[in-house]
């Protein structure tokens, strides 16, 4: 049980911090405030996956940055393909797109994203040490409450933001092939009337590629 709070905060905590990085590029990218993440509250639980999955495949090779480097980059790259598929057939959107980006993998992954998921592998494995002695200097009592309020908070800002998704994919539209553009503008404005987090999410991923209930990829 302990320990399982040890990796639950570290979870919540690097996908915070993926957060943070994805909200600040994006913004600065957009130039306004772009509140990304599926998830209702600060968090991108696809960094914290990453960093668990790297923390535990990557400890032995801490000494070797080369191995650190080529193996966080497939790993990340592997996580973030997985991903972008799971939720593509989930929810019937895709949520990121890299098309028009080079060396790129079917729009879910690109070389340039995936160097960088290398070399933050390696600063992760240099920092969580530092990161794992902080959270054993807070006594386990007061740790283990706040993992509780955060877990629970975590789980219901996970059903709610599922069951609004939900409603993107009961949603119709008279779609042409490649109209993508159109069919995030009618997006728009039917969401705009049902719900505001909704919104937040079509603003987060504007480039989110529909499905149709009766058409597949359009």
């Amino acid at each position: 049980m302990q320990e399982l709070t040890y990796i639950f905060l570290t979870f919540i905590i690097y996908s915070v911090i993926g957060w943070l990085i994805e909200v600040t590029l994006c913004s600065v990218e957009e130039k306004r405030f772009v509140d990304r993440g599926f998830l209702i509250g600060p968090y991108c639980p696809i960094y914290g996956v990453g960093t668990l999955i790297l923390i535990l495949i990557l400890t032995k090779y801490h000494d070797d940055l080369l191995a650190l480097f080529v193996i966080g980059t497939f790993i990340c790259s592997v996580v973030e393909y997985l991903t972008s598929f799971a939720m593509e057939k989930l929810f019937k959107a895709r949520w990121w797109d890299y098309s028009t980006v080079k060396f790129n993998l079917n729009g879910r992954i690109c070389l340039t994203n995936s160097i960088l998921f290398g070399l933050g592998g390696i600063i992760i494995l240099y920092v969580n040490p530092i990161l794992q002695k902080f959270l054993h200097m807070i006594p386990f009592k007061v740790l283990s409450i706040i993992a509780i309020i955060i877990f629970i908070a975590y789980i219901i800002d996970n059903i709610i933001s599922f069951k609004l998704i939900n409603k993107i994919k009961n949603l119709t539209f008279e779609a042409r092939k490649d109209n993508t553009e159109e069919i995030t503008i009618k997006i728009n404005k039917i969401i705009h009337e049902k719900s505001k987090s909704l919104m937040r999410i079509i603003k987060a991923f504007p480039n989110a590629i529909i499905y149709t209930k009766n058409k597949k990829k359009l």
